[in-house]
């Protein structure tokens, strides 16, 4: 399959970020990230939040429709994957990368029926297949101002699944254990005008930018964001 990459728009200031929030583990507390251990992090977490999800940095909330996204997770193996799609080359936004299945919600629509929704529609995943057992926090792209809720969702086993080539050029799934490998995460320091930035933030004007460097795709952006959620979550760091 020939693969366009996608372009990861760099500003011209750039600083080394810092490591992985998971560094700091042995590398045996990060391999066989069972499925087990992330649902129970991920619904206890989901309980925590009592229906009122914090928002993670990037523009401010509210500003565009709401829209959700599908995380979707199962075992094989004794390890808990989780299938992400590559956005379609002829796409005129985000052309190329790497994402979640997902999209703006009907009006009235929970973010559960629409994040579902979308990935029948975008890779052919039967919606009655997905257990949601909770959420991420809600976060919202500098680009679109769009708030996204990402849904956990899980499923029986691997899943068949059948890309829109009108969405989707590739769907693909990786283990847990292998974004929490190391070499696989960076984080970049990225200073942009007009940014918002993290309250308490050490250098205002800076913000992290996280990266999951895979043999064929680098995650980045709200994708890669939604990830480090999921990881510490099921790593509790």
């Amino acid at each position: 399959m020939e693969q366009r990459r996608q372009v990861i728009p760099r500003p011209p200031e750039i600083e080394v970020g810092s490591p992985a929030p998971w560094a700091g583990l042995p590398l045996s507390a990060r391999s066989g990230i069972r499925l087990d251990q992330v649902v129970g992090a991920v619904r206890a977490q989901h309980h925590a939040l009592s229906g009122a999800e914090r928002v993670t940095f990037g523009a401010p909330p509210g500003l565009g429709a709401p829209a959700a996204v599908l995380v979707p997770l199962f075992e094989e193996g004794g390890e808990a994957r989780v299938v992400l799609t590559r956005r379609a080359a002829h796409l005129r936004t985000h052309t190329g990368e790497v994402s979640f299945p997902g999209g703006r919600l009907d009006h009235g629509e929970s973010p559960e029926t629409g994040a579902t929704r979308e990935a029948a529609e975008e890779v052919g995943l039967d919606p009655v297949t997905v257990e949601a057992v909770g959420r991420l926090s809600s976060l919202s792209t500098f680009s679109s101002g769009a708030t996204i809720t990402p849904v956990v969702g899980v499923l029986g086993g691997r899943p068949r699944l059948r890309p829109n080539p009108g969405e989707v050029e590739h769907v693909f799934d990786v283990s847990l254990a292998e974004l929490a490998a190391d070499g696989v995460f960076r984080e970049e320091r990225w200073r942009l005008p007009g940014r918002p930035v993290p309250p308490g933030a050490e250098n205002p004007g800076w913000f992290p930018m996280w990266f999951f460097e895979l043999p064929d795709d680098t995650v980045w952006g709200a994708t890669a964001r939604m990830l480090v959620e999921l990881l510490r979550i099921a790593l509790e760091v």
